[in-house]
Formats: C-alpha cells, sequence, structure tokens
C-alpha cells in the first residue's frame, strides 16, 4: 500500500496538481479580466455584507471566518518554515504568485457553488463541488467520488494530523501528555460539531478573527522593531527567487528549489482549487443576493491565508535570523526560534497556542466540509451525522497519539484526486462563471445591488433551485 500510495502521490503532486493548479488559476485570472486584483474591494464590500436576515444559511462573514479556520493549519507555522529551509526567501515570491493566481480558482470555485446549493430537509443550504458536478456537468458520479475523497480526507485524516500537530505542540511546551490532550481536544471539538454548522460558523467568526489578529500583531511587531532590514529583505526574496544576489543571513535556495517550495506551501495553505472552501461558500447567504458576492468571500480567505498570515511567519522567520540550512532547525521549532528572539522566553509558548487555536479551528472547519459531503451522498440524517462526528472524535483521540506517515500520505492522495476531479470540473463550467460575474459587475456598475434571479438564465431551469434565486 505504501508504494501504491507514494506513486500516486508523485503523480498528483509532481505532475498533475503543481502545474494543473498554476494553469487553471493563469486561466481565471486572464478569463476574468484580473478579477482578484481590479476588483480587490468588492471582496471587503462583500464581507461587510453580512446583514443578511436569510436563516436558511450562515452569514458572509461566518463563511469567511469558517472556510479560515479550516485553510488556516499548522502549515501557516510549520510549513512556512519549512518551505523558507529548503527554498531559501525566494519560497515566499513563488508563494505569492500562487496566492495571487489562487484568488482567482478560489473565487470561480466559489461562484458555482453558491449556484448550485440546495435545501436539506431541515431548510438549511447545502452544497459544493459534488452538486455542481451532479447538477451543471450531470456527472453524479464524479460528486459521488469527491464527496468520499472529502470525507476520508478532511473529515477523518486530516483531523487525526491537525489533533497530532496540537499534541506534540503541547508536549515540547508545557509536557503535557499526548493522549490526553487528544482526550481533552476531542471533548472541546465534540461540543462544537454536535451543535452542527450554525454553531461551528458562530464559534469560528469569534476565535478565527482572535487568532489571526493575534499573530499578525506580533508580526507587525517584529516589523516594526525591524522596519530598517525590511526593505533589504523584501529585495532579497523577490532577488532569490530569480537567482539574483544572496539570502538573508547567507542563505541562498536554488530557484527551482525556491520556486518548488513556494508553491506547493502556497498550494497547500490556501486549498485554492482544492474543492474544500466551497462547500461552506454554498452555505453562506450571501448579501448581495448574487452567487458572485461569495466568490468574492473566498477569494479573500486566500488573501488573508497566505499573503498575510504566511507571509507574517516568513518575515518572523527571516528577521530573527535563525534560517540556517545547513541545520536541522526546521518546522515547528524553527518558528519558535524565531518567536523567541522577537518576544523573549514567551515565544516559544505563543507558537505553541498559536497552532492549538489554528489547528483546533481547523478540526471543526475540516468537519463542516465533511457535513455537507455527506448530505451529497444521501446519508446526511441524524444517524449518519452522528458516525461521522464520532469518527471525527476517535481520529482526533488517535491522531493525537500515534504516528501518521502512512495515514498522512493516504489522505494526501486522497486529495490529490478530489482536486484533479474539481479542477476538471470548474473548467468545463468556467463559461458560466464568465457570465455570471459579468453580470453582477454589470449591476454594480449601474449603480444597483447586484441581484441573480434564476428567470435571468432559464436555460439553467432544471439545474438551480429556483424558489432560491427567485427573490432577493
Amino acid at each position: 500500500m505504501d508504494a501504491i500510495i507514494d506513486f500516486l502521490n508523485t503523480v498528483f503532486w509532481g505532475y498533475v496538481l503543481i502545474y494543473g493548479l498554476l494553469a487553471v488559476g493563469v486561466y481565471f485570472t486572464i478569463r476574468l479580466k484580473l478579477l482578484q486584483i481590479i476588483h480587490f474591494p468588492e471582496m471587503i464590500r462583500a464581507v461587510l455584507g453580512s446583514r443578511t436576515t436569510d436563516r436558511a444559511g450562515i452569514t458572509p462573514f461566518q463563511a469567511l471566518c469558517t472556510s479560515l479556520a479550516s485553510r488556516v493549519g499548522t502549515g501557516n507555522i510549520a510549513g512556512v518554515a519549512v518551505a523558507l529551509h529548503l527554498g531559501g526567501p525566494g519560497a515566499i515570491f513563488w508563494m505569492w504568485v500562487v496566492a495571487v493566481l489562487g484568488m482567482a480558482t478560489a473565487f470561480a470555485e466559489s461562484t458555482l457553488a453558491q449556484l448550485y446549493k440546495v435545501r436539506d430537509e431541515e431548510g438549511r443550504y447545502r452544497g459544493g463541488p459534488a452538486f455542481y458536478m451532479a447538477k451543471g456537468l450531470k456527472a453524479r458520479w464524479a460528486g459521488v467520488l469527491f464527496s468520499v475523497c472529502l470525507i476520508v480526507t478532511f473529515g477523518l485524516a486530516f483531523n487525526a494530523v491537525q489533533a497530532n500537530s496540537i499534541a506534540d505542540a503541547m508536549d515540547g511546551a508545557f509536557g503535557a501528555s499526548k493522549l490526553w490532550t487528544g482526550v481533552v481536544l476531542a471533548a472541546l471539538s465534540g461540543v462544537i460539531i454536535f451543535g452542527g454548522i450554525p454553531t461551528i460558523a458562530r464559534v469560528a467568526e469569534v476565535v478565527v478573527p482572535f487568532m489571526a489578529v493575534a499573530y499578525l500583531s506580533v508580526a507587525l511587531y517584529a516589523v516594526a522593531v525591524n522596519i530598517a532590514e525590511v526593505p533589504g529583505l523584501l529585495a532579497t526574496i523577490v532577488g532569490s527567487a530569480f537567482g539574483f544576489g544572496s539570502a538573508a543571513g547567507g542563505v541562498a535556495g536554488s530557484v527551482t528549489a525556491a520556486m518548488l517550495n513556494g508553491v506547493k506551501r502556497g498550494l497547500f495553505s490556501n486549498e485554492a482549487g482544492m474543492g474544500s472552501a466551497p462547500n461552506i461558500a454554498a452555505v453562506a447567504a450571501p448579501d448581495p443576493h448574487h452567487p458572485v458576492s461569495q466568490g468574492f468571500v473566498q477569494s479573500l480567505g486566500v488573501f488573508i491565508d497566505t499573503l498575510l498570515i504566511c507571509t507574517a511567519t516568513a518575515l518572523l522567520i527571516l528577521l530573527s535570523g535563525q534560517l540556517d540550512p545547513a541545520s536541522d532547525l526546521t518546522g515547528t521549532q524553527l518558528t519558535q526560534a524565531a518567536m523567541e528572539h522577537h518576544i523573549g522566553w514567551a515565544g516559544p509558548y505563543f507558537v505553541a497556542l498559536a497552532i492549538f487555536f489554528f489547528a483546533f479551528t481547523s478540526i471543526i472547519g475540516n468537519y463542516a466540509y465533511a457535513e455537507n459531503a455527506l448530505m451529497f451522498l444521501g446519508v446526511g440524517g441524524r444517524s449518519g451525522r452522528m458516525v461521522l462526528r464520532l469518527g471525527v472524535l476517535l481520529m482526533v483521540v488517535w491522531g493525537a497519539h500515534e504516528s501518521l506517515a502512512t495515514v498522512f500520505n493516504a489522505a494526501d492522495a486522497s486529495m490529490g484526486l478530489m482536486a484533479t476531479v474539481n479542477l476538471v470540473a470548474i473548467l468545463a463550467l468556467s463559461g458560466l462563471v464568465a457570465r455570471l460575474t459579468r453580470d453582477y459587475l454589470d449591476q454594480r456598475r449601474a449603480g444597483r445591488s447586484p441581484v441573480f434571479l434564476a428567470s435571468t438564465m432559464p436555460e439553467l431551469k432544471g439545474q438551480i433551485d429556483q424558489e432560491i434565486w427567485s427573490r432577493p
């Protein structure tokens, strides 16, 4: 099994997805006419438009926070450190490039998820890539394959990995028992996920801004204290990305290593094109009442995850002078050493707490995605959700205590298959994304709050829920 899994990961992550995700990002950036740059203010407006009274869904702000809960995990702390260790400062430049391109991909997949959403038996919104595959492409088999991979990857395996990271951090910083950490973590997670997606959204909109602001504040402090070094550091990042000059502190990764590690870090962190965030984008009640508004919201999520939080970790490390490719110091330990340099003895403890919050919110955010997939498969009733929730909690306890190398590799292969199916689907539906975007922007230019009505696209009858899109 290890040999098969390694082969699949080599195919997916060595060839298909690294180039596929980049190509799709470039395609949507061009087709949507640099939308993620030119219309960046619209992203802020779409998030702040959280005054919706539609109780069938969560607010745009809650949708953003829940997607960030899943996106922002240990990879933002340990993963960035590994990218710097292997690729040098130039890796950060390529991470930025991937994020900018990924914002267009995230926009496309979340817009489609909004358009094809449905109501469940309780009257709440459900949707995601499986729904636009089944309804938009008439390929239910693809939706089933996607949903199974999503549940295995995000609902189970990745939650075990996040629990493992928390247990390691608590053990290293406070000497806490890994098993008991897992038990406490499962108890906390259970209180939230048994409340369903509405409870997860309410927790996320409080915890995610808190953890993001706290982490970014420390990074801003480090930048302010070392402001004289920042211009040279930025020049080093850009220069080393193309092989010019020397990297900060004498570190110099090759151009290939910088590109490869920066691209991988960006793709793994922001999840644009993976098909994960659209599952929560579909649950939102958009304001304004148009599928494109949720596309803007989730595009902003990629910006916050990579261009803000991952960059914060990178600057903390580079300004500390702790980066040394000749040493074994990498991952969480490198970030902790950097934080200790900036804020003293409290640094390692701060990083441990940041990992706890980042990874804990990833667990509840990942569960929200898996619950949506369960609904698509038709087994999302009370008994189905109970089985999934218990499975998540068991994986949290098990993951906190056990070595996860094989499980993590298997999850990577499952996610690779999931992402590949999703990329094909959004490319096939790209014309629809472009039409919806033009409709939204035309209404905005005319001075109106954009509204999408199903009657304006009669060819979609039978594919989308006419009642949802019959009135604002």
